[in-house]
């Protein structure tokens, strides 16, 4: 079939391009934008079961004047002493000069309750930021605007002032942000053109991948708004940067598998039209099987009770079968035109390689197989093993410089309240049948509520405008995104809360706690359903790949073993050697993305590359050697330019960037270079003949000896 592809493609490859062109013009100029369908709500992620969601939606209902977000006002004196009456008076002048500017989007400026801290370290003025959604950039101008208007009202007056919460964080880190995400661009393109032109040595070939794989985005943008709005997907903000990093990385490894099999082929005396077929049917199989991997390992996030996962999914997925689309038609098309050229100015690519590095690695593995196995083995697991440590972190706040205005106003707000002030868990109370709440109901659950298990203070009950609701804003003695607060909110706290409701009533708690919570059980759920659904279907792939049931299972043990791996290196370094309270709670599935799927690429070039040194007629020992000195350089490229791309984040003064960047580079390079390279081989030479049981893939195919086998000597895939 991919012989056939092949034939086609190079034949008629004026005509692809052409088709292509035009095909990409109309997907580009007919579908909506991606914006239409993102979305920055962390609760809308969330099934509607989950009590967080029911809180948030009730909320809603009974306090439709609550604003989308609140940024907190922290006044405290210039000389560190106790505010006087004096000081408060003033505050309370400063909440009525705030309101009479009429800052856009802004609303409130509450001074209670309570808005003096029990030590009279500082006082609160409480700004509602009102827009249509969390992520409206108004919000982030209101805060500016804000943030202005403060200093001339407390000149002279002894008052310092400080605006803290999410929408003031983001203010002041999103320089920070845009920079990183800025040199992640900048050194994915410089890294992907700088090795490729050091391998090649040509221009061409280096810039084919960025050419290609922009192309690819642009189209596949348009694809995914337009199943957005078929099928009312909202997907997170993120998904661009998502989508750039997974095209760059499997497109640039799909298209390294076919520029070293094109160079081995012309190398070998074909012509460039031949060089290319043979290169499609050769390698035609292993990528379409890659991506095919790749995209059944996206589509299991349609299995996941977040929503954030079951939109990323099918984007992905959309991603890798545009990507798969292109690898085998428009990029054979375009290099069997350009021939020799593609490696132009460089004539090394006439000359095969002596004595190279993947020579040597592949000799010492065909000789030593199962020193090589337990060697790369016994490194998977010790760094496995840390997972037993892993414990996940919510607080973004705490990653992020903590010089900026809003660090230094949460500081002095904790200080002065309960460590939960700047983001309360609100308990809502209800009839749930519409009839109202009497206050001695609401009295005694206050009460109740102030007693619960971790709260440091109880702020007075509020009725909504649904006579059958009423809210308690409790503050807990935890940091609110704490490890510990979320425990405590998922277990001990909702359950007294539950019973402290009064007969007739019922108590549901939400707030950005709760909400982790609720995360927090089901990422756990998720990830109980995902690993071992996609470890069946990637052996599945497998199986059908490799007509084998032996391989395919210490393939995907080795996938999973490098996944804990990766989890493990990570929480050795930052909880262990850092003193990190966790690791970010999106860790896991970043992993699961970036290391799971796009690693099982590496797997499936270094197997069936070995698969086809075997029917060669070489036996298991020499297969893995030839198979590491051939596909070694690819899976050693590929490997590099994506985990140089994420290493690059480490540089990011935000540790979850840090922690993103460090656990994908080091996930990548232990799939590249521990696991593709040295694992599997080893483990298939050890095995022998019978990791090919029972559909005996390795003995020689008649049809094959049509094609002239490459020389061994050849360092490529």
């Amino acid at each position: 079939m991919f012989e056939r592809l092949g034939t086609f493609v190079v034949r008629r490859a004026w005509w692809v391009i052409a088709g292509w062109l035009v095909a990409a013009a109309a997907i580009i100029f007919t579908t909506p934008s991606l914006s239409d369908i993102t979305s920055a709500d962390q609760e809308s992620f969330l099934p509607r079961s989950y009590e967080s969601v029911q809180a948030t939606e009730l909320a809603k209902e009974a306090f439709p004047q609550q604003a989308t977000a609140t940024a907190i006002v922290v006044v405290k004196r210039a000389d560190g002493q106790k505010l006087t009456p004096a000081d408060e008076a003033k505050v309370g002048q400063l909440a009525q000069s705030l309101k009479a500017k009429n800052i856009a989007h802004t609303s409130g400026y509450l001074t209670g309750p309570p808005a003096v801290a029990p030590d009279k370290s500082v006082q609160v003025v409480n700004v509602g930021l009102d827009a249509p959604t969390p992520d409206d950039p108004a919000l982030l101008d209101a805060v500016r605007d804000l943030r202005a208007a403060i200093g001339p009202e407390l000149a002279g007056s002894g008052l310092s002032a400080g605006v803290a919460g999410d929408v003031a964080s983001f203010v002041d880190n999103e320089d920070t942000f845009n920079k990183a995400f800025s040199v992640v661009g900048v050194a994915t393109i410089i890294l992907i053109i700088g090795l490729i032109l050091i391998i090649f040595r040509s221009p061409i070939a280096a810039l084919l991948p960025v050419v290609v794989v922009g192309v690819v985005l642009t189209i596949t943008t348009g694809l995914v708004a337009a199943a957005g709005k078929a099928f009312d997907l909202n997907v997170s903000q993120d998904l661009q940067t998502i989508l750039l990093i997974v095209l760059f990385g499997i497109g640039t490894d799909y298209i390294l598998f076919l520029l070293f099999r094109y160079r081995e082929r012309l190398r070998a005396g074909d012509d460039k039209r031949t060089a290319m077929i043979v290169s499609v049917q050769r390698v035609g199989e292993v990528i379409t099987s890659a991506a095919g991997a790749v995209i059944v390992a996206f589509l299991v996030l349609l299995l996941a009770s977040l929503g954030f996962f079951g939109s990323l999914g099918p984007a992905l997925a959309i991603a890798v079968g545009v990507m798969l689309v292109t690898s085998l038609t428009l990029v054979p098309a375009v290099v069997s035109l350009l021939g020799r050229y593609v490696f132009w100015p460089s004539k090394a690519w006439q000359r095969a390689p002596k004595a190279t590095m993947s020579h040597r690695l592949g000799t010492a593995i065909g000789r030593r197989p199962a020193l090589v196995a337990a060697a790369s083995g016994a490194l998977l697991v010790a760094l496995a093993a840390g997972v037993l440590g892993y414990k996940a972190d919510y607080d973004f706040s705490a990653g992020f410089p903590q010089d900026t205005e809003s660090a230094r106003a949460a500081k002095d707000l904790q200080r002065g309240f309960a460590a939960g002030a700047l983001a309360p868990t609100e308990v809502y109370l209800t009839t749930g049948n519409g009839s109202p709440l009497t206050e001695q109901q609401i009295t005694d659950f206050a009460a109740a509520a102030a007693k619960a298990p971790g709260v440091g203070q109880a702020q007075p009950p509020e009725r909504g405008s649904d006579p059958s609701v009423a809210r308690v804003n409790l503050l807990l003695d935890e940091n609110p995104v704490s490890n510990e607060a979320i425990t405590l909110v998922r277990e001990d706290l909702r359950d007294a809360l539950h019973e402290a409701a009064p007969p007739g009533t019922r108590a549901l708690v939400g707030g950005p706690t709760a909400i982790f919570a609720d995360i927090n059980s089901a990422n756990n759920r998720d990830l109980s359903v995902i690993l071992p659904v996609a470890a069946g279907l990637i052996a599945l792939i497998l199986a059908l790949l490799l007509r084998s049931l032996v391989a395919p299972i210490y393939l995907v043990i080795a996938v999973l073993l490098n996944f804990a791996a990766t989890l493990g290196a990570t929480v050795y370094l930052f909880q262990g050697l850092q003193g990190k309270p966790g690791v970010t709670f999106q860790l896991p599935i970043i992993l699961y993305l970036f290391v799971v799927a796009i690693g099982t690429d590496y797997n499936i070039l270094m197997i069936a590359r070995l698969r086809e040194e075997a029917r060669e007629g070489n036996e298991p020992h020499q297969a893995a050697a030839i198979g590491v000195e051939h596909a070694g350089p690819t899976v050693a490229a590929a490997g590099l330019i994506l985990a140089g791309t994420f290493g690059v984040l480490m540089l990011a003064p935000i540790s979850f960037l840090q922690q993103m960047g460090f656990a994908v580079a080091i996930g990548i390079v232990l799939s590249a270079f521990v696991m593709s390279m040295f694992f599997v081989p080893a483990l298939t030479a050890l095995i022998g003949h019978t990791a090919w049981w029972p559909g005996h893939g390795d003995e020689r195919r008649v049809s094959e000896r049509d094609v002239p086998p490459e020389p061994a000597s050849v360092a490529n895939a």
